[in-house]
């Protein structure tokens, strides 16, 4: 049974919010010594209601297991980095307890635990020291940390003339290979490269599954999250809003930000777009097979309803795929039918496997006989698709305006 090595205990943190202090060091002391010696309410408090203190916590109690990894989610503001700090023992909490075993080694911000004027080989060893390493261990690591980071001709050179990409690099690199018990990772990740991130992913899904370290990850990618972590717990506005299995703490929290339908709806015809031959009444966007939004992995229906005021002839619809820039990736046609003053109705179905996760609009041309245009609906509809990466490490932008999924063979053909 894996050991418990991080217990938070209803730990809850409460910041005030605008200026803390009086203006000036005189009124500060005065406050201090009517509140702390005199033990009365300082009259500069008195115009302080409950609506200047911001909850960043509320309540919040987990157990993190020996070796597991466990990813936090949220919004901006839900908490995550306050957690972490709280955790890093960096910020006390208001109340609560963290009981924690082992080192813990933390990156939560560009430049964290770095001195600016010391170079990358001095602030290796700083590092290390801070972490609790004897000189000898650090040198025994020293090469591998040089080599992961990348940096090696300017390993001499002041960190204050480093990238903010070279920081990052630099820090995870000595946080990583200097053998902590708890490894703690904020969103400073995004920062690096798509060949780092990889390069740190790796690393971390190595050290967490082969050496059992622990890991608390906090990023915006929600994919790195699913095939890094095992569990997820997602923070809204201070307090869990769900923990549990990676992928479906992932699927709920972009659940709750996603609505399944995207479009618009015109009841009175007189307002709605078109002209004296179509109008359009409503035109949606959905994921199929009963998906609570559209992922690359789903297929996308799009759903129109016309006001047709066309008596005669027929009529057929073209359906374009539009790029978020405007440019057209594909056109579908559809079956023609007889003219008829009426509501017309429009289905089509993108398959699976085929959009990339970026947004992408929708034109609908009503065309009269196969040539007369009636009128263009130029990007009546957007919609956005959801990243999937399952069993893939690679975190960057997806090239392509499209992404079908498409078989490719990839072999020893002769060992040499």
């Amino acid at each position: 049974m894996q050991d418990t090595v991080i217990s938070i205990e209803n730990i809850s943190k409460q910041y005030r919010l605008g200026t803390i202090g009086t203006g000036s060091l005189r009124q500060d002391l005065q406050v201090f010594w009517k509140k702390n010696i005199l033990r009365q309410d300082p009259d500069f408090f008195k115009g302080l209601h409950a609506a200047d203190y911001i909850w960043a916590l509320d309540d919040v109690s987990f157990d993190v297991k020996q070796g597991e990894a466990v990813g936090i989610i949220g919004a901006n503001g839900s908490g995550k980095s306050t957690l972490l700090k709280i955790i890093s023992r960096i910020v006390q909490p208001t109340s609560g307890k963290v009981k924690g075993r082992g080192k813990i080694s933390s990156i939560l911000e560009v430049g964290t635990g770095f001195h600016y004027e010391l170079s990358g080989r001095e602030n290796i060893y700083m590092s290390g020291y801070t972490l609790g390493m004897q000189k000898q261990e650090i040198q025994k690591k020293f090469d591998e940390i040089v080599a992961f980071s990348g940096i090696e001709k300017f390993l001499d050179t002041p960190v204050k003339r480093y990238s903010s990409g070279m920081y990052v690099r630099l820090a995870f690199a000595v946080a990583a290979h200097l053998e902590p018990d708890i490894l703690i990772v904020d969103e400073v990740l995004a920062v690096g490269d798509a060949d780092f991130q990889k390069k740190c992913m790796g690393k971390m899904q190595a050290s967490s599954a082969a050496d059992g370290r622990t890991i608390l990850f906090v990023s915006h990618n929600l994919q790195a999250v699913e095939n890094l972590c095992n569990r997820a717990i997602w923070l809204n506005k201070g307090k869990i809003a769900d923990i549990g299995n990676t992928g479906a703490v992932v699927r709920s929290y972009l659940a709750s930000t996603k609505t399944d339908l995207t479009g618009s709806h015109w009841e009175d015809p007189d307002t709605a777009p078109g002209n004296e031959w179509v109008r359009m009444k409503r035109i949606t966007a959905r994921a199929g097979g009963n998906e609570p939004f559209i992922t690359v992995k789903t297929p996308v229906i799009i759903e129109a309803e016309l006001y047709s005021y066309v008596n005669d002839g027929d009529l057929n619809v073209n359906i374009e795929l539009l790029s978020p820039s405007g440019e057209s990736i594909f056109n579908i046609g559809c079956h023609s039918i007889k003219a008829e003053k009426a509501i017309l109705a429009l289905q089509v179905t993108i398959p699976a496997d085929l959009l990339n996760n970026t947004s992408y609009g929708i034109s609908l041309t009503v065309v009269k006989n196969y040539s007369q245009a009636l009128h263009e609906f130029y990007n009546c509809l957007s919609f956005e698709v959801e990243d999937v990466r399952e069993g893939m490490y690679y975190y960057g932008v997806w090239p392509g305006l499209i992404r079908p999924s498409i078989d490719a063979l990839f072999y020893v053909k002769e060992s040499f």
